[in-house]
């Protein structure tokens, strides 16, 4: 079964990028460690700034259910649909570099690249991955263990594909509906901010 479902690109792109998306319907189906181990071997070499790669990830699979228990804890009830995936995982950004000290107001972005490159490698894989911002932080934070040095940015899901009919109906809705994303046109300008660009 692919895990593709292509968008309306209006240019060749890339096939994993057309077709990866983030669909809410995942197994709890083992996922075997090495396919664990590509994904986050892919989020090794996302690009960040002085190469400083302030991001780790924090990951419960179903294989330890007191883990996976703490980690779901921390969803809001909206997500509750991400406890039946294998992984659920929180991504974390450290807000200073480890080099001086300083505020590295570039690490949420960095943070976004390496789960990017997580996205792409687990549809390539055959996987889902489904990146939540509906999460208790502050308790994030005290069962995975933060300090100062961490913030979290998202939660995760990974798993196999499962049937969208076990999905309660409004997210049922959503996985069948079309894939929208707005023009370049309204995202891309020309000198300055505002300015129509055309290529």
């Amino acid at each position: 079964m692919s895990v593709l479902r292509p968008g309306a690109a209006t240019r060749p792109i890339n096939a994993l990028i057309a077709g990866r998306w983030s669909s809410r319907a995942i197994s709890g189906r083992t996922v075997e460690r090495e396919k664990l181990a590509t994904l986050f071997e892919a989020a090794r070499w996302a690009p960040s700034c002085f190469n400083e790669q302030p991001w780790c990830y924090v990951i419960a699979t179903q294989g330890d259910s007191e883990s996976f228990e703490r980690m779901a804890s921390c969803l809001v009830d909206g997500n509750a649909w991400a406890k039946s995936a294998y992984l659920l995982g929180l991504s974390i950004a450290k807000p200073r570099f480890a080099r001086g000290g300083k505020p590295n107001i570039h690490a949420w972005h960095d943070v976004g690249a390496a789960s990017q490159t997580l996205f792409l490698q687990a549809a390539e894989l055959g996987l889902y991955m489904h990146e939540m911002a509906g999460f208790n932080r502050e308790r994030a934070k005290e069962v995975i263990g933060l300090d100062d040095d961490h913030e979290p940015v998202a939660m995760i899901a990974i798993g196999y594909p499962a049937d969208p009919a076990a999905l309660p109906e409004p997210l049922r809705v959503k996985e069948s509906a079309p894939r929208e994303r707005r023009g370049v046109e309204q995202f891309v300008f020309m000198g300055r901010l505002g300015v129509p660009v055309t290529f």
